[in-house]
């Protein structure tokens, strides 16, 4: 199992997902507000409200990872996916490929 982050650098995480998602104006969301007052209520200790040692950390953790792989997942899909019919050299050139041109000038190409 992997070593988990301090909660101060996944705190700062989520908020750097937040304003990245919502905008400037991030820091007036009920979504910031909601995780701050989570943070807040388990500074003295991670296992004050928790079943499990480290369930708090780990659940903010995933969240976290869930935040940045939807804003992953967004950039990807608005990328890739398909804006109509594209022609032959379009869709070779969107995965860094080239067609394959005839040398001398047989006529044929472009």
């Amino acid at each position: 199992m992997a070593a988990m982050a301090p909660a101060l650098r996944v705190c700062r995480g989520i908020l750097k997902e937040l304003r990245a998602s919502i905008g400037p104006t991030y820091n007036k969301s009920l979504a910031y507000n909601y995780v701050m007052d989570q943070f807040r209520k388990n500074k003295i200790t991670g296992e004050r409200y928790c079943r499990a040692q480290q369930e708090a950390h780990h659940d903010s953790n995933t969240y976290l990872c869930l935040l940045g792989s939807t804003r992953t997942h967004l950039a990807l899909h608005k990328l890739y996916h398909a804006k109509g019919e594209c022609s032959q050299e379009s869709a070779a050139a969107m995965v860094g490929l080239r067609l394959p041109t005839q040398p001398g000038g047989k006529g044929w190409e472009k």
